[in-house]
């Protein structure tokens, strides 16, 4: 996939995302901490966000960054059901009783995100996903 339509999408996303929200593009830069150009670039696809300027953009938007990486195209879909160690780990937080529900919605995003770094970063390095390596960690 040519890497420059992913953050051209991104781009694309955040900016519907923001005027969805009517957010005027400098409030949501404050918000964020990045100035007004550097938001105009990444919703034009000029600039690829850092992961920390995408968490805070996606939090200053309501969203989750692994959801705009997946509807930009970064990362595939959630992974498949046969994907047991996901899965098992993914129903162990939210049926553990000694959490509330804020900390398991909280553990469930930080697995996912991490989940869905790694897959942007093996993809990005032309790597074979862990699930699919002979004994791959996961």
């Amino acid at each position: 996939m040519d890497r420059e339509q992913p953050r051209s999408l991104l781009g694309a996303i955040i900016r519907e995302q923001r005027e969805l929200a009517a957010l005027p593009m400098r409030q949501l830069a404050k918000s964020v901490g990045i100035s007004n150009p550097y938001l105009s670039q990444i919703e034009r696809g000029l600039r690829a966000p850092s992961e920390a300027v995408l968490e805070a953009l996606a939090a200053a938007l309501d969203l989750s960054a692994e959801d705009l990486y997946r509807r930009a195209g970064f990362v595939d879909p959630a992974p498949a059901a046969d994907d047991a160690s996901h899965t098992d780990l993914a129903a162990a937080i939210a049926a553990a009783p000694e959490l509330t529900a804020a900390q398991r919605r909280a553990m469930a995003e930080i697995h996912r995100s991490f989940m869905d770094a790694n897959r942007v970063r093996r993809a990005g390095a032309g790597e074979e996903p862990a699930d699919t390596q002979e004994g791959g960690e996961k």
